[in-house]
C-alpha cells in the first residue's frame, strides 16, 4: 500500500493540477494524506471536490505555538502530522503545488528491493511551468554521503520516498527545528541504504509564496549555517544514543 503526504496551506492556486497528477496513478488500496495548517482560502474545499475516499484531510492542530527562526519548522511539523496518519508500507512525500510526471511511482517502486529510501531527479519550473533547470540534481551536485549532505543538503523532500519502516527510528522528529526531509535523509543514510535516482519524475515548482529556498543560493549569514548544522549534528546524536537504548532493552 502506498501513502502520499502532502503538506496545505492557502495552495489554491496549484492543488487541484497536482492531487490530478497524483491521483491517477495510485491504486484503489493507497491513500492521500493531507495536512492543512489552517488555510482560508479554497484549498479545502478544492480537495473535498474530488470526493474520493483516498484522499483524507486532516488539520494540524499547533500543539506548540513558539516562535522560530526557521520557518522551515511550519513545514516540517505539518509534514510530521502527515506521516503520523499514513497507513502505506511506502510514503511518497509531495508538495501541494508541484506536478508528477505519469511514471513517478511506477519507475520508483521497483529500487525498494533494495534501498529503503530513494531520492528522485526533478525539473524545477516556475509558476507558468516554464522550465528553470532541467536538473536539480545537476544544480547542486546531488549524491549521498552523510557528510555531503550535512554540508550541502541533497534531500529535497518532494522528492522522496521511503519504506514505512524508516519512521521505526525517524519519528518522532526531533522538537528542535531541523527540517523533515533532511532530518529524514540522514537518518537513512545511518541507518539505512539510500539512492539517488536520476530519472526526472517531478515538476518542482519555484514561486514567490515557496517557505523553502531549495534550488536558490542561500542569504543566510555563516554563523547561522554553522549554528544550523550543529543542531542538525546534536539531534542525530541524540537520536542515535536513543536508539540504540532501545534497541539493547
Amino acid at each position: 500500500m502506498i501513502s502520499v503526504c502532502i503538506t496545505t496551506y492557502n495552495g489554491e492556486r496549484y492543488i487541484k493540477e497536482q492531487i490530478e497528477s497524483i491521483i491517477s496513478q495510485i491504486s484503489e488500496n493507497d491513500e492521500i494524506i493531507i495536512s492543512d495548517d489552517g488555510s482560508n482560502d479554497s484549498t479545502l474545499s478544492i480537495l473535498k471536490s474530488f470526493n474520493d475516499r483516498r484522499i483524507k484531510i486532516f488539520i494540524h492542530e499547533k500543539i506548540r505555538q513558539k516562535k522560530t527562526i526557521f520557518k522551515f519548522d511550519l513545514t516540517t511539523r505539518n509534514m510530521e502530522n502527515a506521516i503520523k496518519k499514513a497507513t502505506g508500507d511506502f510514503i511518497f512525500m509531495a508538495d501541494q503545488d508541484d506536478i508528477w510526471e505519469e511514471n513517478r511511482i511506477s519507475s520508483v517502486i521497483p529500487f525498494f528491493n533494495d534501498y529503503a529510501l530513494v531520492v528522485s531527479d526533478c525539473k524545477v519550473i516556475d509558476e507558468n511551468k516554464s522550465v528553470i533547470y532541467k536538473s536539480y540534481f545537476d544544480l547542486i551536485n546531488s549524491k549521498t554521503g552523510f557528510f555531503k549532505n550535512l554540508r550541502q543538503n541533497s534531500y529535497l523532500g518532494c522528492c522522496m520516498a521511503f519504506k514505512s519502516d524508516i519512521l521505526n527510528y525517524a519519528m518522532p522528529f526531533p522538537n528542535k527545528a531541523v527540517p523533515h526531509d533532511i532530518w529524514i535523509g540522514l537518518m537513512a543514510e545511518i541507518f539505512d541504504q539510500v539512492y539517488f535516482f536520476k530519472e526526472k519524475n517531478i515538476l518542482y515548482r519555484r514561486h514567490s509564496n515557496n517557505l523553502s529556498n531549495s534550488a536558490e543560493v542561500s542569504s543566510n549569514s555563516f554563523f547561522f549555517k554553522i549554528r544550523y548544522r550543529l543542531l542538525i549534528l546534536n539531534s542525530i546524536l541524540l537520536r542515535i544514543i536513543k536508539h540504540y537504548k532501545r534497541l539493547n532493552k
